[in-house]
């Protein structure tokens, strides 16, 4: 039967994903997607706290960034939602200006990463190399860590105990049985025991109210004037550009961590529908969170947008419906599951000594200086920019000498031939000039390029000094062996850059 004959009904069902049909994966999906929603709530909180906002605007964040970017992203169950890398961003904007600017502000970096995202921005992703990644995912372990230990330091003593169980119960846990998220179990047993045996610890509710309702869209409360556009386009543009950063490498890391592709493009694209959406509800905006996204698809094992749209929903209904029980949550409970998010997410195997003794020096080093970078900055995107400048460096100063000169002169002594073989440009050719012996070389030169090629204008300069040189003598240089590529470059450059025609 062709596909014209077949009824709506039937078509719409071969449209439907297969997982839609799974209630194995309906029962990950939905129990990953409350996972997330809990541990989501004190952090989400405690980027308010960042931001010098209230806490409910942090909640409405976490809230709508998941709910949009679960339908609008390109990497399937990523979590989106407010970060600490956003709140550091705008904090000095609603500190000097108020809340009216900080949405404007949030507003205005989703429309610039839609037109970021529409002009391809996600296609810079494959200059990131492999180590500047790596840094990338050891250096998130490091910060996330160091997050929970403030919730580890100066409190009850009840509060040690109850990690050091809630850490045993996530290790061993999944050994009996993977039905249930294990952290979902940590979280529940810890409540339960601190609830029922009256144990005093620091708990969720100590972090700040919880909202009572549902955030209500409006615009932002600023004058529409060139001075306010202004004043929040610079914070807008930091915003958005360290949002997608973060966000495409998480969703990277995700491709890696599940085998399966997805569209930067779409993802960036999304980010900016959902930082518009955040912002129309009053929200502080965000990105993907690797952490989150972590608890997600590495402990919980979820693959599709279900378990992000539901840990946006899952999100209010516990702030709103069953505020008081989730503010009895012990914080304990919420440290020991980071504190294994940290320990999964940390490649290990990229610390091994065996690793370490057999990867190039400069790869190590790349990778420690992503590190360093991003744990004294607290900012993901400084350690990236950083990492990956230096691995250009490097990559430089390693192929700056690959380009080799030798030279060979004719029995008769009339004529010498140079065979320049390597890659030509601004690094390698500068000294490119200094490998010819003008004064002793015979009047007749010939440069044979065919094993080499020619990428920018610094090589077609030196090539211009080099016939420059034996032309003060009195002698010529014939250019021979050009690829297509490298001749193209070479005619259209050639003697257009001393300005002297």
């Amino acid at each position: 039967m062709s596909s014209s004959a077949l009824s709506p009904a039937a078509r719409l069902r071969g449209l439907k994903p297969a997982w839609l049909s799974d209630p194995k994966v309906w029962r990950t999906e939905i129990l990953a997607g409350l996972v997330v929603a809990l541990a989501l709530i004190p952090e989400a909180i405690s980027f308010s706290l960042i931001a010098g906002v209230d806490p409910a605007v942090g909640l409405f964040s976490a809230f709508t960034m998941a709910v949009t970017i679960a339908v609008v992203g390109g990497r399937r169950a990523m979590i989106s939602a407010a970060t600490g890398a956003v709140a550091l961003v705008i904090a000095p904007l609603n500190r000097e200006h108020g809340l009216g600017y900080l949405v404007a502000a949030v507003i205005l970096a989703g429309v610039f990463q839609i037109v970021l995202g529409a002009l391809g921005v996600a296609r810079l992703m494959r200059f990131v190399p492999r180590p500047v990644m790596v840094g990338f995912v050891n250096a998130l372990a490091v910060l996330v860590f160091l997050a929970q230990v403030p919730e580890a330091h100066d409190v009850p003593w009840a509060v040690y105990p109850l990690i050091a169980g809630g850490l045993a119960l996530l290790v061993f846990f999944p050994k009996v049985t993977t039905a249930v998220p294990a952290p979902l179990v940590a979280i529940a047993v810890l409540t339960a025991l601190t609830v029922g045996a009256g144990i005093a610890v620091p708990t969720v509710g100590d972090k700040g109210e919880l909202p009572s309702s549902l955030p209500v869209p409006g615009l932002p409360d600023v004058p529409f004037t060139l001075d306010t556009l202004t004043t929040v386009a610079p914070y807008a543009l930091a915003m958005a550009l360290v949002g997608l950063m973060e966000s495409l490498m998480t969703a990277k890391l995700v491709d890696d961590i599940t085998d399966t592709p997805s569209s930067k493009t779409r993802e960036s694209v999304g980010q900016g529908v959902a930082n518009i959406v955040t912002g129309l509800f009053g929200g502080m905006g965000g990105c993907a969170m690797i952490g989150q996204t972590m608890i997600n698809v590495r402990v919980s094992g979820a693959r599709t947008r279900l378990s992000t749209f539901l840990a946006g929903v899952f999100l209010m209904v516990l702030c709103v419906a069953f505020g008081p029980v989730v503010s009895d949550i012990p914080m304990a409970a919420l440290v020991a599951v980071m504190v294994m998010v940290c320990f999964a997410t940390f490649d290990w195997h990229s610390v091994a000594p065996k690793t370490l003794r057999r990867l190039p020096a400069g790869e190590t080093a790349v990778m420690v200086v992503t590190v360093v970078c991003v744990v004294a900055t607290h900012n993901l995107a400084v350690g990236v920019v950083v990492g990956t400048l230096t691995a250009m460096a490097l990559f430089a100063r390693r192929v700056a000498h690959a380009a080799e000169v030798t030279a060979v002169t004719d029995p008769d002594g009339t004529r010498v031939v140079y065979t320049v073989t390597g890659e030509l440009f601004f690094a390698s050719a500068n000294d490119l000039a200094g490998r010819f012996a003008y004064a002793t070389d015979p009047d007749r030169v010939v440069v044979d390029l065919s094993g080499a090629h020619v990428w920018d204008a610094s090589s077609v300069a030196a090539l211009d000094m080099v016939e420059a040189k034996y032309a003060q003598r009195g002698k010529t240089v014939e250019i021979i062996g050009l690829n297509r590529p490298s001749a193209r470059i070479h005619d259209r450059l050639s003697g257009e850059l001393t300005g002297s025609h």
